[in-house]
């Protein structure tokens, strides 16, 4: 890791503090479309209020959020388990990756 990306002067804490800052972006950005879309939703009529409250998904339904969850999971994981310089910290990765489809 460059020292430009060493914010807290040690490079686990630093990984630490990047997950946090995109766990918090995440949230963020969720929060504010869920918000939107209930908004608009509830002024359309399309949708009561306390709505999302009492919602239970379908068995696909369920199958499709869980995949969700699995992918944010993996990408949160790959910001601690990456490897190589902060420019470019999944070149190892990306190469391993495009070798492997190659085969």
């Amino acid at each position: 890791m460059s020292s430009e990306f060493d914010y807290l002067g040690d490079p686990k804490t630093s990984k630490l503090f990047d997950l946090v800052l995109q766990l918090a972006t995440d949230l963020h950005v969720t929060r504010q479309r869920v918000r939107a879309l209930e908004t608009l939703l509830v002024r359309g009529g399309q949708l009561d209020a306390d709505a999302v409250d009492g919602f239970e998904p379908t068995g696909a339904e369920r199958v499709a959020f869980d995949a969700d969850r699995d992918g944010l999971q993996a990408r949160l994981i790959r910001i601690l388990t990456e490897d190589g310089p902060a420019e470019h910290p999944l070149r190892n990765q990306w190469e391993a990756a495009i070798e492997t489809r190659g085969r």
